[in-house]
């Protein structure tokens, strides 16, 4: 087969880079169920207490950390465990080359579980069981691994492929196992990346902040990353003013699979959007422009029109949040509560404190103000007591949308149930006046009740409705007469009553709907 010269230098230069090619630390992302204890599973690798320091004991961000196993780094992505997360689980996974699984001993399978391996399915990298809270009485990790394998995780000791092991965050036990498993699938995955190149990666978290402006975590995928470079992702642009590694420790430069925390962009950019360095802040500018008007063309959240249909109730809302991930987290939450009768409409959803602008959008859009993780300022708390504008804010995710669930209620029609008491058959009308008739009768089933209502029903049919305002029975007033008995009552709302019609008599009480 003859090549010209063209196909030679293309063949030349894919070589080439191939020689250029380096091992690179794994990614690995912490996935499971929530209190399965995949936070202290990772606080005992990295010898910190980042459990103690999260609102409710769950982690409420991606967060990436980098640990040393046997003179080699691995680099692992936090995810949080609580269901309200699965968006920001599922990206995690797509960033990772290696998951690790973890199930607690003494509770097997549960709903986050069955959607971490589902997320890790359909990435397709290599998964590592870890079967935690082993040193527990009541755990039984055969059992977790029979429950693995009905939901297609056949671990080896069944004569599948994927390594599990036993482990204790609290004793320790099994930790160094997991480690130098992890340790070998990258090894057999041969993770290799050009760190001569331009960086490129993902945004794993980002935030804004009074005094550092907005902060990005990245997490770079390919080539390296120094602190005087442009960058832009899909929505921000910026050249970095500092670079620093996961401990807060200053960063001149940074190579693949590293997390670094970021400053210099000139606004808040969205959780995993992918990130290139430019040659110039024009470039990159460019690239936002582009990007924008795209997403403007297609049709983003910001031009979407709710129509709102007549019978149905609206709850505003404008929601403020710490980083991106809490409010893209929130904002997923939102799409699973049902909306047959009432809507939530989220009027503006923005990372950053309370301000004083968000307060009058509040009054002038009749929404409720949410904060989750943040505060107001002074002036905005001056402005919302002026303005009577309640503002709400939260440190747990899955509070917040208890909330919101019950303003939502509370715009929902209550439900009348109606409760049958008896039925009296008419033996006389003694009276007829134009909204109002005395009549008397007798009960034939239940009882009868004074200031409840009643139908009048003949040949089966409803002809007329009233209510019961006065009862006699031996020309005595009474409150109640019971079956077989007879009793004259005046029945107000009603001029249609026959003899021999039939009176149903019924009470109604109204009960609150959630939902």
């Amino acid at each position: 087969m003859r090549y010209n010269k063209a196909v030679l230098k293309a063949m030349s230069d894919n070589k080439k880079q191939k020689n250029k090619l380096e091992v690179r630390l794994p990614v690995v992302v912490i996935l499971g169920h929530v209190d399965h204890g995949k936070t202290s599973i990772l606080d005992y690798i990295r010898k910190s207490r980042v459990a103690e320091k999260e609102s409710g004991g769950i982690t409420q961000h991606i967060g990436a950390y980098q640990v040393d196993c046997q003179n080699k780094k691995i680099t692992f992505i936090d995810t949080p465990g609580h269901e309200a997360f699965s968006a920001m689980r599922s990206r995690g996974a797509k960033v990772a080359d290696i998951a690790v699984l973890v199930v607690a001993a003494e509770e097997g399978i549960k709903p986050q579980t069955k959607e971490a391996i589902q997320h890790i399915k359909k990435t397709g990298i290599p998964m590592v069981v870890a079967i935690n809270k082993i040193d527990r009485q009541e755990a039984q990790p055969e059992k977790v691994k029979k429950e693995l394998s009905e939901n297609d995780v056949l671990v080896e000791s069944l004569g599948g492929d994927v390594p599990s092991v036993n482990v204790s965050a609290k004793t320790g036990q099994g930790i160094d196992e997991l480690l130098e498993i992890i340790t070998l699938v990258a090894e057999i995955k041969e993770l290799k990346s050009d760190p001569n190149q331009l960086a490129t990666g993902v945004v794993i978290e980002s935030k804004h902040s009074d005094k550092r402006g907005v902060t990005a975590t990245l997490l770079i995928k390919d080539g390296t990353l120094t602190n005087k470079d442009i960058v832009g992702t899909d929505s921000a642009f910026g050249k970095i003013k500092t670079m620093e590694d996961f401990r807060s420790q200053p960063l001149q430069s940074a190579g693949p699979s590293t997390p670094v925390v970021i400053t210099g962009l000139n606004q808040v950019p969205q959780v995993g959007e992918k990130f290139l360095v430019f040659d110039n802040l024009d470039g990159a500018r460019t690239r936002v422009a582009k990007k924008t008007a795209k997403r403007d063309i297609a049709g983003g959240d910001s031009k979407e029109v709710l129509v709102v249909e007549e019978d149905k109730k609206v709850l505003n809302i404008i929601l403020k949040a710490d980083v991106a991930g809490s409010l893209e987290a929130i904002k997923e939450s939102f799409k699973s509560i049902p909306s047959d009768e009432v809507i939530l409409r989220v009027l503006k959803s923005e990372v950053g404190d309370i301000t004083e602008s968000d307060i009058k959008l509040a009054v002038s859009g009749q929404a409720r103000l949410i904060g989750f993780r943040i505060k107001a300022g002074s002036a905005a708390k001056k402005i919302a007591e002026q303005k009577k504008v309640k503002i709400l804010t939260f440190d747990i995710i899955y509070e917040l949308i208890q909330v919101v669930r019950e303003m939502l209620s509370k715009l929902l029609e209550p439900e009348t149930i109606r409760h049958e008491l008896g039925q009296l058959k008419v033996l006389a009308v003694f009276r007829t006046e134009k909204d109002s008739q005395i009549i008397g009768g007798r009960v034939i089933r239940g009882k009868i009740t004074k200031g409840v209502s009643v139908d009048v029903l003949r040949n089966s049919a409803k002809i007329d409705s009233g209510r019961i305002t006065q009862l006699q029975r031996n020309k005595k007033d009474a409150d109640e007469v019971s079956k077989d008995q007879e009793c004259g009552l005046l029945v107000k709302g009603a001029s249609k009553i026959e003899k021999g019609d039939t009176l149903v008599v019924y009470e109604e009480k109204r009960k609150k709907r959630e939902i």
